[in-house]
């Protein structure tokens, strides 16, 4: 299956630059009226009253980010899923995006409307839109990049890296891991596991879940704590808040959070607990607090789980520690194969 060829088949003719825009996506910019029905070289945007701009951006790569198994809908709904992410590790909320594409010549029709459709359905589920991009030829793999832009109140700063103290609590929502383990079913690794768990797994890895309504809650916390969205694994994302605000942290093992089907592919493929803290992709939110009561006031009735998992102190470096305390060692931060 290649990037022209979604279906395994023969392959569609490929489309002009400019049907391409007429056919794929001027539909998906008709909710942004400041897009202009794409006629123009430029969008003229005015963010609602009282609101700031937060502003994102995210690349794929064919082979690098996914798969040839994986369909463009996938493609394209994680593609703006893992945007989403960093606005929700900002307190943001959606509001419109460009798109940029690198596609070979050869790519035919088929790949760019199932595309298409995966961002459609995405839009109507997040409430976002198309505002613009580019579209350009490559004789090398697939290129493709979302620029997405959120609001914020005026007078709110956003959730940043820096703000984590000693003394803080680290929480982390859903479970990690399961988008490790969906990579290596993927790529043939853990056909001992059932089907089901198998089928669960991999789904987490092709489309994960923004955590936007925790990341608009986790704003209102006072003091705010630091936040952001576990895209380099665990320990590894640890890391960045650790460098950012000059502490260390202190992860529990046992405290990390898995699902169901995690224990089971850990049961039965192999898999230390420990290698699931490197593992990327998950898009979970992983953010600091000082003051739990007021963690558990904001997002206890959350649908999203959120639980604590280790401790802010002083230092520069990120532990991982099992039931006794004792430091094990991690392969650090995640990369895409």
């Amino acid at each position: 299956m290649s990037i022209h060829d979604p279906e395994g088949g023969e392959a569609s003719a490929p489309v002009g630059e400019f049907a391409r825009i007429d056919r794929f996506l001027k539909p998906l910019a008709a909710r942004v009226e400041g897009a202009l029905g794409l006629d123009d070289d430029a969008a003229v945007l005015s963010p609602p009253p009282g609101k700031k701009l937060v502003v994102t951006t995210d690349t794929m790569v064919e082979g690098v980010h996914w798969l040839p198994v994986q369909s463009p809908s996938t493609v394209a709904r994680k593609l703006l899923r893992v945007n989403l992410s960093d606005l929700a590790a900002m307190g943001a909320e959606p509001w419109v995006y460009t798109l940029n594409t690198a596609l070979g010549s050869e790519t035919g029709s088929g790949w760019l409307e199932q595309f298409a459709q995966g961002l459609s359905v995405d839009q109507d589920h997040f409430g976002i839109g198309l505002a613009g991009g580019d579209s350009v030829s490559t004789s090398g793999p697939a290129v493709v990049t979302i620029t997405a832009f959120g609001l914020l109140p005026a007078d709110a700063d956003g959730l940043r890296r820096s703000s984590a103290t000693v003394g803080d609590s680290v929480f982390v929502t859903g479970t990690l891991g399961d988008a490790y383990l969906g990579l290596r079913v993927m790529k043939g690794e853990m056909d001992k596991c059932p089907d089901d768990v198998r089928a669960q797994l991999s789904a987490r890895f092709e489309l994960p879940t923004p955590r936007l309504d925790i990341g608009k809650r986790l704003v209102e916390v006072t003091p705010p704590g630091a936040c952001l969205d576990v895209s380099d694994g665990l320990v590894g994302d640890a890391a960045h808040i650790a460098r950012s605000s000059g502490v260390g942290i202190d992860i529990f093992l046992s405290s990390i959070p898995i699902s169901s089907h995690a224990a089971k592919a850990i049961e039965m493929g192999g898999v230390a607990m420990a290698e699931l803290a490197s593992g990327g992709d998950d898009y979970e939110l992983l953010f600091t607090a000082r003051d739990e009561v007021a963690v558990d006031r904001l997002l206890g009735n959350a649908a999203t789980p959120i639980t604590k998992i280790g401790t802010v102190v002083s230092g520069n470096a990120v532990r991982l520690l099992d039931a006794s305390g004792r430091e094990i060692e991690s392969q650090g931060s995640w990369t895409h194969f």
